[in-house]
């Protein structure tokens, strides 16, 4: 059975998500937002940098959570959640799926570090203004290309468990804008799945570095 290694908040409920969706049966180990939580010798052991997500399965430890989607899909997935290579949707797929972390998620990781990771006395607001103005940019596009789709490629992927996440997040920040309406209608989509409100709400009493 898949173990996951999650904090909430974070990647992690990506992979979670993607197996509620799947009807995955897997273990969990929450670690807390905290030092003794994330780099404690034993978790770095699992990944030198004390990040999640990790999963284990069987013999086999890997991280990163776009690598691990695509891995429990391939072992798993029996076709599911993702288009067929031959299809008109496939490039799409794979364009959006990596979009996140390409374009999203690095504005947003800064955002983090002037909110949360760093002591107030080391925080810039003008790092901070300039990572919030990258971030909802970076959601133009993605914005544009979901005119008339409820999802990413019309049916819901696991492209979608990617961006979508990137994009709840981006909205409990404040980057997405009022103008946005077609980000706004997929994150409320996205909060009305059974499976993404399960996954969302995993640990939270260990607490959550974006609020």
């Amino acid at each position: 059975m898949i173990k996951l290694y999650l904090t909430p908040g974070t990647r992690a409920g990506r992979v979670a998500w993607l197996l509620e969706e799947l009807k995955i049966e897997y273990d969990l180990e929450v670690l807390p937002f905290t030092k003794e939580g994330l780099k404690s010798p034993k978790h770095r052991s699992r990944h030198a940098l004390g990040r999640v997500p990790v999963i284990e399965d069987g013999d086999i430890s890997i991280f990163e959570s776009g690598a691990i989607i695509q891995y429990i899909l391939d072992r798993y997935g029996n076709g599911r959640l993702k288009p067929d290579i031959n299809s008109d949707e496939y490039p799409y797929y794979l364009q959006w799926f990596h979009f996140c972390e390409g374009m999203v998620m690095p504005p947003m990781n800064q955002i983090v570090v002037q909110t949360v990771l760093l002591p107030p006395d080391r925080r810039d607001e003008t790092v901070l203004n300039q990572a919030k103005n990258l971030l909802t940019k970076s959601l133009s596009p993605v914005n544009d290309f979901l005119d008339g789709k409820d999802y990413l490629i019309g049916e819901f992927s696991a492209a979608d468990c990617m961006l979508g996440h990137s994009c709840y997040m981006a909205n409990r920040l404040g980057c997405v804008n009022d103008e946005m309406a077609n980000v706004k209608k997929y994150v409320s989509n996205i909060e009305g799945r059974e499976a993404f409100q399960k996954a969302i709400k995993l640990g939270d009493e260990a607490g959550n570095p974006i609020g």
